[in-house]
């Protein structure tokens, strides 16, 4: 069982502040942030950050879906890290500042993957598949900060 990552980054032209407080506000933001790929999404407990604890279902391919359940932690400042009680996935949001007025975003999952052949496809397809996922939630929260 080996460990997978998919890792996606953007500059955004807005505050670090702004965008990590828009990808921390669960009720509010978040859910305008979501690609097609998400579905039945609820916040459980909070929704501001820390302590937040989200329900989403992520169709990752059209035979793959994932059932998350994910406690929201901010272990530094500007990052969020969500932890999934479902599964052994955990992404990792960071903001810094990118220069004046901007912000670079990184997103990173990781899990165990699959042993035998499925996990070689696994570790082979997935991070792309999660790429592209994520790069259409990064261009949405540039949409909605950069207003």
């Amino acid at each position: 069982m080996a460990q997978v990552e998919a890792t996606t980054e953007r500059v955004v032209a807005a505050q670090p502040d702004d965008v990590f407080d828009a990808l921390a506000d669960y009720s509010g933001t978040r859910p305008k942030l979501l690609t097609e790929h998400f579905s039945e999404y609820e916040v459980r407990e909070g929704g501001d950050g820390e302590g937040s604890l989200v329900h989403w279902k992520l169709q990752a391919t059209s035979k793959r879906v994932r059932d998350c359940l994910l406690e929201v932690s901010e272990p530094t400042d500007g990052e969020l890290v969500e932890k999934d009680r479902n599964s052994s996935m955990v992404t990792t949001w960071r903001v810094t500042p990118a220069g004046e007025g901007r912000s670079r975003v990184v997103v990173s999952s990781v899990w165990n993957g699959a042993g035998g052949i499925g996990g070689f496809f696994e570790k082979t397809f997935a991070p792309k598949g999660l790429g592209r996922i994520y790069d259409g939630v990064l261009e949405k929260l540039a949409t909605e900060v950069e207003k």
